[in-house]
């Protein structure tokens, strides 16, 4: 079947294009992300991809994808591909190595943490463009007051500890994310791996293990510890300085809806007087 609104006579008919060409993000020369969508290639039908590269403990940032389904298959290195399942509102995770693949459902909440140097992922959509809702974009915009407010928090400490989040943020950490001090507190180990797990071991070989085991556990031989049992660790994801700050470039399409007017952000001080 061919797409009803694609002239193929015309001379503008696009079949090939070179995704190297076409960076969404780049973080710096071993993590970054190409993009091909119809925008890229017209004949296209409902079909687009992101070419994703990344080295060890860089994180595919959580986000969701509000029109499109998410097939992750990878071609080299290993990753872990997380995700919460809002039926059973449980939180999964799937290692992947070459030739294995975790398929993410359209918009859930989601994100990808490589295990080995070298990843090399391929991220297919059922969509002609993808469209992504971020999380450093969901925490950047809600205002302090309001996440303090409902969740009895400390405004200034929310501030003070979402202040860092840069929108369209991709891939993290952060290019300038370097300082002990701002990820004291955090396991040092790939996120949601429980803490006596060893970072480097090698993913599931076996794709028909339960996919609800954190990630690798059913490799550990020896006695689990409590998490309790365990001393806190003082730096996350062995972070290392980068020359460069990451840049988002285009082509990756955020929809939000927009209210037709114009809402003052309430201040949630109430007033004693009654009128």
């Amino acid at each position: 079947m061919v797409t009803s609104y694609m002239d193929y006579t015309s001379p503008d008919t696009q079949f090939t294009f070179d995704v190297n060409t076409n960076t969404l993000f780049k973080k710096d020369a071993n993590n970054f992300i190409n993009l091909l969508s119809v925008k890229q290639l017209n004949t296209l039908e409902n079909t687009s991809l992101l070419d994703i590269y990344l080295s060890k403990s860089n994180v595919v940032e959580p986000h969701y994808h509000q029109n499109a389904a998410e097939l992750v298959y990878c071609i080299c290195g290993s990753a872990v591909v997380s995700l919460i399942n809002p039926f059973t509102n449980e939180l999964l995770h799937f290692p992947i190595c070459p030739g294995q693949v975790a398929n993410v459902p359209q918009g859930w909440w989601h994100y990808e943490v490589a295990t080995a140097d070298n990843t090399h992922l391929l991220a297919i959509f059922n969509a002609p463009i993808p469209e992504v809702i971020l999380g450093s974009d969901i925490l950047s915009k809600t205002p302090a007051n309001v996440l303090a407010h409902t969740y009895c928090l400390n405004e200034a400490k929310v501030k003070d500890a979402l202040a860092p989040i840069k929108p369209g943020t991709f891939i993290g950490p952060p290019a300038d994310c370097c300082e002990e001090d701002k990820v004291q507190g955090v396991s040092n180990m790939a996120p949601n791996m429980a803490p006596y797990m060893k970072p480097n071991m090698q993913p599931n070989m076996q794709p028909n293990m339960h996919p609800n085991m954190q990630p690798y556990a059913h490799m550990q031989a020896q006695p689990i510890p409590i998490a309790s049992q365990m001393p806190q660790a003082t730096q996350a994801f062995a972070y290392q300085p980068y020359p460069m700050q990451g840049y988002y470039n285009q082509g990756y399409e955020q929809h939000y809806r927009q209210q037709p007017y114009v809402q003052q952000q309430p201040q949630y001080q109430y007033s004693n007087n009654q009128e």
